[in-house]
């Protein structure tokens, strides 16, 4: 077994000896504790017949482990100055593809179909970098990509927002648009203390597993995102008033806006964070004849 890679002494050995220094702007947080990084593949049950994506391996810590469990690991790396890092410290693991370039322009399916061929389960999991967090998600989950979930982590108060339940604080429009795909728990919290350097958040670990089928079927997906968008716009108006605003011509067809509320037995005096996925599923439908 080789030398860990996420311990303080060796991180630092490893960027003493390439005269690395941390970029702010790409959000570069390496974690520096075997045991968080273990807990993290544990929560993505992978075998050898799993292959795994992740994004933004800064020096291997995580993606070593993800070496030992899995079968095939393809990691994102848009940090040039990484490449020759990661050769050094990952060149024990002969199942590893780094690729060098954003995640957020990648053609990911066709490198899915050519690096990771022939595995039927693959999870994304990853250390994502905290600026970019939801881009990246939401990037692979409207990708129609053939994975089994994610375990990512993030900053913690992104995860309790994707992972809301209606009638809470943090519910909005991203949980809705998270959870349309995958159902979503935050499976371990994670100390700013096991970081170089520090961030000044607490992270969490998010995990993501994709549903067979939405838990609402709707008319129009494009046309539901934007009615959950629009309810949300601003948090404290009504249902009606953020439906008005944000609708196009909306204020001109106030009273259609309240025939599809009517029809669908929600009152327009309501707050878009009391309403379900299968409320907003509704609502959508019946707004679409108008908008559509």
């Amino acid at each position: 077994m080789h030398k860990d890679i996420a311990t303080p002494i060796r991180t630092q050995e490893i960027l003493k000896k390439y005269g690395f220094s941390f970029k702010k702007s790409l959000g570069q947080n390496f974690l520096i504790d075997p045991n968080i990084l273990r807990n993290i593949v544990g929560h993505a049950d992978l075998t050898k017949e799993s292959a795994a994506i992740e994004v933004g391996p800064g020096i291997g810590a995580l993606t070593e482990h993800l070496a030992r469990q899995a079968g095939k690991v393809m990691s994102f790396e848009i940090d040039q100055r990484l490449l020759p890092v990661l050769e050094d410290t990952l060149s024990p693991y002969d199942n590893v593809t780094i690729v060098p370039s954003d995640v957020l322009k990648a053609d990911v399916k066709t490198l899915l179909e050519t690096e990771l061929a022939g595995y039927k389960d693959i999870m994304v999991v990853a250390n994502l970098p905290y600026y970019v967090t939801t881009p990246i998600l939401m990037k692979l989950l409207n990708d129609q990509l053939p994975l089994r979930g994610f375990v990512v982590m993030m900053q913690k108060e992104v995860a309790d927002r994707i992972s809301a339940k209606p009638g809470t604080k943090a519910y909005g429009s991203l949980s809705i648009a998270v959870q349309y795909y995958c159902t979503a728990e935050v499976a371990m919290i994670v100390p700013k203390t096991v970081f170089m350097p520090q961030p000044n958040v607490d992270s969490a670990v998010l995990k993501l597993i994709r549903h067979d089928q939405p838990p609402v079927t709707v008319k129009d997906e494009k046309f539901f995102f934007e009615v959950t968008r629009a309810s949300f716009a601003q948090r404290r108006k009504t249902l009606l008033n953020n439906l008005q605003s944000q609708l196009p011509e909306g204020k001109a067809k106030k009273a259609q806006i309240l025939e599809a509320l009517e029809s669908v037995n929600i009152e327009p005096s309501r707050r878009g964070e009391t309403l379900s996925i299968a409320e907003f599923g509704a609502l959508a439908d019946a707004l679409l004849p108008y908008f559509g």
